[in-house]
């Protein structure tokens, strides 16, 4: 038994610190406390991987941009052989407060593209995800501006701990499964 752990985002330094890329800030900040390079290349990912329990666990940031990353998830899901059960998605959410976490174990994309895309490739809702609240846009401002912009002072803290809070939710969920985590964080 495999699992895969993916963080939704863009590649390159200019998305970094973006909204959107707060994905891969988790997988990032996972990795640092696994002590875990996510720095190999494959199927249009960069991944990294351990045991836990004996189980390997990939990590993965899809390099295909936030809309097409469903391409990546599907081809880490067939190289790896990974049942969709088995896959842990982590995305930016516009519907929730910023800093505030929701996850599931299925359900519809939300409206969000990257969401869409790995449903699309995998075929099946029934994948278990963790989002994290960024909040909406301004009324002067508009969503891909938003989502591509980078968090105001008064939201890095907020979104520092939602982080935090996401890393320690991924070790519930491959310890303890995705009822215990949403029982805990939801």
């Amino acid at each position: 038994m495999m699992k895969l752990v993916v963080g939704l985002g863009n590649p390159g330094f200019k998305y970094a610190a973006t909204r959107h890329n707060i994905g891969f800030r988790v997988i990032d900040n996972f990795a640092d406390k696994k002590q875990i390079k996510i720095e190999k290349e494959e199927q249009e990912a960069l991944t990294g991987s351990l045991y836990f329990k004996g189980e390997k666990v990939i990590l993965a940031k899809p390099q295909t941009y936030m809309n097409n990353s469903g391409r990546a998830v599907g081809k880490l899901v067939n190289w790896y052989d990974i049942a969709p059960e088995n896959v842990i998605i982590i995305y930016d959410d516009l519907d929730l407060n910023t800093g505030h976490l929701r996850i599931k174990s299925s359900g519809g994309h939300g409206g969000h593209n990257g969401v869409k895309s790995v449903f699309n490739h995998l075929g099946s809702t029934d994948i278990s995800r963790i989002k994290i609240g960024i909040g909406r846009p301004p009324e002067y401002m508009t969503v891909p501006d938003y989502v591509l912009g980078k968090f105001d002072k008064e939201e890095r803290d907020k979104a520092a701990r939602a982080v935090r809070e996401a890393v320690e939710a991924i070790g519930v969920i491959l310890d303890q499964g995705i009822e215990q985590a949403m029982n805990k964080y939801n």
